[in-house]
């Protein structure tokens, strides 16, 4: 039997003949800086071959179905199993997507109460808000509605002549809001708030004897029936497909709405029928809303030769979701609303009741989110889908997933056409004593902060009670670095995300969302370079700047302007060419040929960050230099600007979203777990650059579980006890060194244990 996944000359991104062989039926980690290679090997060569030859064994019917992967750039990869990848991606998901629905424990739940439940409503999808025979009428299974918020849109002391209407479009002078201001049916002199209840609900709804009234637009004067108030908003911004309207008009609406709990199901989603069944005193409803751990509870007390089966599979689905430390969640959750390790996690409990053995599983940082307590209970996970025969590939940077492996490839030695090589094969503790960047921060110890800045003033958060906060004030130094920490689901990402940003608009937020990525955006086009670049070049050669845009005039006309050549071979597996027509360089050649200092406009695309410094540093464009330092500033001067985002690594992308912020100063930054995909060494830089953030007069406030953010903050803000309804509460604020001595704080007995202390000590 094989007992290796063997790799011969890989080349894809930056790779440089990389070959490999990867054990088999082992826990196999894949670490290195940000962008050294890690993901071209594992995603790019691995998986994509292993999804490519899986599709190959379907007939062509089904395979033209079935997403195209194009054979990797490598000379062989042999052995291979079937592969399954659990990405970074967001859940994300829309309001109908729920904890229930994506892990499908909510469908067994349905099956359970049609068969159980009484007064019965009917078959499963009786009890589906997804479903026409199950939601509530009122609110379609959302639990909320949008309505109008006529207290913002109509102001009660004014008239309407003298513009009692305040949405824009409707307002006095506009030809829609003539109706009003013209209409003989209403006294437009009088304060609206002074109208009878007849003279308000004409203002609003019109009337069966509604006259003509005379409005003047573009066409000149003329007559038209008139259209209450109310009517009139909901037809055009209600009871239609908003994405077809200008987001600043998407904008400017959403400024007079008011999102509220239905009044009809009150926020259960489901219709009367289904709310009405009952399994021992509990609607459908009222389960969708228990923590998994309380509703685990409640589903062991059903009996029966029935019921008794298909509450026990909810139940060992459960079960899962709390091993995995989600037990605070409710199947009635949004997906949307989950943090990124929450959404990792849960993906990981869909393949854990799996019997496939032989199987090769692929996780891509899967410990991002997580406390370090929750580090745990992930590598149990890792090594349980091993122990059941299966080869598991992991990319991380996090030092207790990388002990628990087997095997360790570190992938380096730095990153960008710097990286792409292998610098070390073998177990944890080999790569500890190994002279690699990874082997030395391995070995490296550092302390806590020993002389932490003093706060300037403070900002308050006064009586938080979202979600699982409870009656929460707490105050946030400003003129320092705030590390906010606790385990998952102890209300860190609700109190500054969601509340202090709402009280503190100003602040400017770097979260986890991914940025806008296509063929076409590259580092230049994402960071708004590019305009600037096309200017600086028709000024130089007189020519027009559109002529310098591969998305427009001056694309090559054969690949139009991508520099390569997609091709769609039907049956067969797709193939990219570089375009013979302009090499790869995107534009046509008259183009090409027009200069400035010897340089073309492709060319300047080929440079680095630190060399188009360089070229740039003659050119009179503060805007242009202040964005590509800030680029050096992350780290990322490796980085061409013409480098198609689609083709960076997850931690450079989360580093060149910072990169868009960091021209503001004398103001509070938040940032929402900012070591996402760095390595130990590129956390180092991060670091450097948040004290040159605050040392420039700023605030910044990092919500964050990596110890080495918590052990250089200037203040510690700790959530807790635990996750759920046994959060939500502040259980330490001060400084890294009084942590240490804490007690009743996870994110305290990890830090000990970190810095070689008993972690059940405390002062």
């Amino acid at each position: 039997m094989h007992q290796y996944i063997t790799i011969t000359g890989a080349r894809e991104n930056n790779l440089k003949e990389v070959s490999l062989r990867i054990p088999k039926d082992r826990l196999t980690v894949f670490t290195g800086v940000s962008g050294s290679g890690k993901s071209s090997v594992v995603f790019d060569t691995i998986a994509v071959e292993s999804q490519r030859q899986l599709n190959e064994t379907f007939t062509w019917f089904v395979r033209n179905r079935l997403p195209k992967y194009e054979r990797p750039h490598a000379d062989g990869i042999e052995d291979l199993s079937p592969a399954i990848v659990v990405d970074q991606k967001p859940i994300g998901g829309h309001s109908r997507s729920t904890v229930g629905t994506m892990t499908d424990i909510y469908s067994v739940m349905r099956v359970l109460f049609s068969r159980h439940g009484t007064p019965s409503a009917g078959p499963a999808t009786a009890y589906s808000f997804n479903d026409p025979s199950g939601m509530c009428p009122e609110c379609h299974g959302l639990g909320k509605t949008v309505r109008p918020d006529y207290d913002r849109i109509i102001d009660p002391a004014t008239s309407l002549a003298d513009g009692a209407i305040l949405f824009p479009p409707f307002a006095a002078g506009t030809w829609q809001g003539q109706t009003y201001t013209n209409t003989p049916d209403l006294d437009t002199r009088k304060p609206v708030g002074q109208f009878t209840a007849a003279e308000r609900q004409f203002l609003m709804r019109g009337g069966k004897k509604s006259g003509k009234v005379s409005v003047d637009n573009t066409g000149g004067a003329r007559d038209i029936d008139y259209e209450g108030l109310a009517d009139r908003f909901e037809r055009l911004y209600l009871n239609r497909d908003l994405s077809a309207l200008s987001q600043k008009t998407r904008d400017l609406v959403q400024g007079f709405l008011v999102e509220g709990e239905c009044d009809v199901c009150h926020g259960a989603r489901l219709n009367a029928a289904a709310l009405a069944t009952r399994i021992d005193g509990l609607s459908i409803a009222d389960c969708a809303r228990m923590e998994v751990t309380d509703l685990i509870a409640a589903l062991e007390r059903i009996e029966g030769p029935v019921a008794g089966p298909v509450a026990a599979a909810a139940v060992t689905a459960l079960e899962r979701i709390e091993a995995i430390g989600l037990g605070y969640l409710s199947l009635g959750r949004e997906t949307s609303t989950l943090s990124g390790g929450e959404g990792q996690r849960l993906k990981m409990v869909r393949h854990l009741g799996s019997s496939l053995t032989g199987m090769t599983y692929i996780f891509d940082e899967p410990s991002v989110g997580l406390h370090p307590r929750d580090v745990g209970r992930l590598n149990d996970l890792l090594l349980r889908l091993r122990d059941k025969g299966n080869t598991v590939l992991v990319v991380e940077h996090d030092p207790d997933v990388i002990t628990v492996a087997d095997h360790v490839v570190d992938m380096g030695p730095t990153a960008g056409t710097g990286g792409g090589l292998v610098v070390f094969e073998g177990t944890p503790d080999e790569l500890r004593r190994a002279d690699t960047l990874t082997g030395r921060h391995l070995r490296r110890s550092t302390g806590v902060k020993e002389s932490p800045r003093e706060a300037v003033g403070g900002q308050w958060v006064k009586g938080a009670d979202l979600h699982n906060l409870k009656d929460v004030s707490v105050r946030v130094p400003t003129g320092v670095l705030t590390a906010v920490t606790g385990v998952a689901g102890s209300g860190k990402s609700t109190l500054v995300s969601r509340v202090f940003v709402a009280e503190h608009p100003d602040a400017v937020v770097v979260d986890q969302s991914g940025i806008g990525i296509s063929g076409r955006s590259t580092p230049a086009t994402y960071l708004g370079i590019m305009d600037s670049l096309r200017k600086l070049f028709a000024r130089e050669t007189g020519e027009d700047a559109g002529l310098f845009s591969f998305n427009s005039r001056g694309a090559c006309e054969r690949c139009q302007g991508r520099g390569i050549i997609y091709s769609d071979l039907a049956f067969m597996d797709p193939v990219t060419t570089t375009c013979e027509a302009c090499e790869g360089r995107r534009f046509k050649d008259e183009v090409l040929r027009l200069t400035v200092g010897s340089s073309s406009i492709a060319d300047v695309l080929d440079m680095t960050a630190g060399r188009a410094l360089d070229f740039l540093a003659a050119v009179d464009d503060i805007a242009v230099r202040r964005r590509l330092r800030a680029l050096r500033d992350v780290g990322l001067t490796y980085l061409t600007l013409g480098q198609p985002l689609s083709t960076l690594s997850g931690g450079e992308r989360q580093r060149i979203k910072l990169a868009t912020q960091l021209h503001r100063s004398g103001t509070t930054y938040v940032l929402d777990e900012p070591t996402t995909g760095l390595h130990m060494a590129d956390v180092d830089g991060l670091l450097a650059l948040l004290d040159r953030l605050v040392d420039a007069g700023n605030t910044v406030i990092v919500v964050e579980h990596n110890l080495e953010v918590v052990k250089h903050a200037d203040w510690v803000i700790d959530l807790g006890p635990d996750g759920g309804k046994h959060g939500g509460r502040v259980v330490f604020e001060g400084t890294p060194q009084r942590l240490i001595g804490a007690d009743g704080s996870f994110t305290a007995a990890h830090l000990r244990r970190d810095l070689g202390l008993d972690p059940s000590r405390t002062a």
